[in-house]
């Protein structure tokens, strides 16, 4: 199982003719492009299902799916079309208020990542909590996975300690995020390549352990 490579074609093609015209033109390319990651996602929750109980075969990749639209009300770009394929996977498709997985289809950028992106206030004050108070758990989780906390995302990372916390803190610079998130890179061939969907799985258990402390910290929150 794998990304076709006229899957990527279309998105390159796009991403130079991101226009409607082009794409109504395109649409059979469009309708192929989707249906193959819609296949790739479909494989992907039942592997996921194997080794991660909130996972399960009934959540439906057309759930889990981005639209390729884009909304273009706030933004300089009016680009009416993304240039890429993705999905959120969850329990709740794309839609949760916690941990995820993520996979990204684009040319030169697809990626596999999982974490919690901008979590709402109190997930993150747990989140932050359960850092402070087991900081070693956290340790563990990305050492399971062969990563350490530089690999966490930094995006969104405060300039200044968050309430509660001093600079003094020896672990402030992981309390400092914003975002708790691991992702991997694959080059297209690594995407398209016959087995590309055991690379992905591979991404996906070594990241686990972080999504699961993530997890717990917000159960035990609630």
């Amino acid at each position: 199982m794998n990304i076709s490579t006229s899957t990527l074609e279309f998105l390159a093609d796009l991403a130079r003719n991101n226009t409607r015209e082009w794409f109504q033109a395109n649409k059979e390319r469009y309708d192929e492009a989707l249906a193959d990651v819609k296949a790739f996602i479909e494989r992907l929750i039942v592997e996921l299902s194997k080794f991660d109980p909130l996972i399960n075969t009934d959540i439906k990749a057309s759930k889990c799916m981005f639209r390729i639209y884009r909304d273009v009300r706030f933004s300089k770009d009016k680009s009416p079309y993304k240039s890429w394929l993705a999905a959120g996977i969850s329990i709740d498709g794309r839609k949760l208020d916690g941990p995820e997985y993520y996979i990204h289809i684009e040319p030169n950028n697809s990626f596999m990542a999982a974490g919690y992106w901008r979590p709402k206030k109190e997930h993150l004050d747990a989140i932050r909590q359960e850092i402070d108070y087991n900081y070693e758990l956290l340790n563990k989780a990305l050492q399971a996975g062969q990563w350490t906390v530089s690999d966490l995302s930094q995006e969104d990372k405060l300039s200044r300690p968050p309430a509660g916390y001093t600079a003094e803190d020896p672990n402030i610079e992981v309390l400092k995020l914003k975002s708790f998130i691991i992702h991997e890179s694959l080059t297209d061939s690594e995407i398209t390549k016959a087995d590309s969907i055991n690379a992905v799985v591979d991404i996906c258990k070594r990241i686990y352990p972080l999504k699961k402390f993530i997890q717990e910290a917000i159960d035990i929150e609630s």
